[in-house]
């Protein structure tokens, strides 16, 4: 489980940066739709070059993962990489590092009852998401817009999230995986231009780093840390999956200013540093429930 969760710190932390690079001359939503189709499609030969046979799905459980696809490719990590094209890695990180506090809205709304030093957590989380998207746009000359949109895409991705542990989905993962990739990358692949972003520009365009960090985002982001943090839903407590959330803007806000050069401003400090902490005691919380309910569970 550890394993799976450095992959997925350290993986997405790095894809934020990744995504900057290939939105400087790639249209945003048809190199996330090229992402995650060929990475796809390479899972989809390897299962069928290892098993020898064609992976079967249920419907019921194909409907869920094209559910869980479109929420966290296409809505979840598509607004980001179209925002991404004017907003700062760090920066969007930081903003996305609010799913877990999103986790804890669907939660109370499915009348779930957290106690209330999560609910503290939460109400801090969301001053320091407000304080980055009213004042941090303005430091790097970002409009709120954008920044609504990652925030939008973290609401989508905590949907997903949610969705993924509750609904019936194949019980091989690298099969749901594979099918997630490639449903979420053909949405994405279609949405694009029906939003004016044109194919051509991709042959005409495309730097070679931009092309690179495509490679890297379909072979990092997607086949590794992808499949790690799908295996984890399914395996591992989701407030411990959660957990990456404070990890990724670190490594992204680090990795900025070192790769891109991206300011780090005290705004952005400030509201960052308010999320991670609030996500900390959210998902600390959290913790001390789950182990207050197993005690109370064990025998006599």
């Amino acid at each position: 489980m550890w394993s799976a969760l450095v992959v997925v710190y350290v993986a997405w932390g790095s894809t934020f940066v990744g995504i900057r690079i290939m939105d400087r001359t790639v249209p945003p939503l048809v190199g996330a739709g090229i992402r995650y189709l060929s990475a796809g499609l390479v899972m989809f030969v390897f299962l069928l070059v290892r098993r020898r046979a064609v992976p079967r799905v249920r419907a019921r459980e194909l409907a869920s993962v094209a559910l869980v696809a479109i929420l966290l490719l296409t809505g979840g990590n598509g607004f980001v990489t179209y925002a991404e094209h004017k907003v700062p890695a760090g920066l969007a990180a930081l903003v996305v590092a609010s799913v877990p506090l999103w986790l804890l809205v669907i939660r109370i709304l499915t009348r779930d009852r957290p106690p209330r030093a999560t609910l503290v957590g939460l109400c801090v989380g969301f001053v320091g998401v407000a304080l980055l998207v009213a004042r941090g746009g303005g430091e790097h000359g970002v409009a709120v817009v954008q920044l609504l949109i990652v925030l939008a895409a973290s609401l989508s991705w905590a949907l997903g999230s949610w969705a993924s542990s509750r609904l019936p989905m194949p019980s091989d993962t690298a099969t749901g995986t594979a099918l997630e990739l490639l449903i979420g990358g053909a949405a994405l692949s279609v949405l694009g231009p029906l939003l004016g972003e044109r194919w051509s520009t991709l042959a005409l365009h495309a730097s070679a780093q931009s092309l690179l960090a495509i490679a890297y985002l379909a072979l990092i982001g997607s086949l590794f840390a992808f499949t790690a943090y799908v295996w984890l839903l399914q395996h591992a407590p989701i407030s411990q999956v959660s957990t990456y959330a404070y990890v990724n803007p670190v490594v992204a806000v680090v990795l900025g200013a070192l790769v891109l050069g991206e300011r780090v401003t005290t705004t952005t400090i400030i509201g960052g540093a308010i999320i991670v902490l609030a996500v900390a005691l959210v998902l600390r919380a959290e913790a001390r429930v789950q182990t207050s309910a197993i005690a109370d569970d064990r025998p006599l």
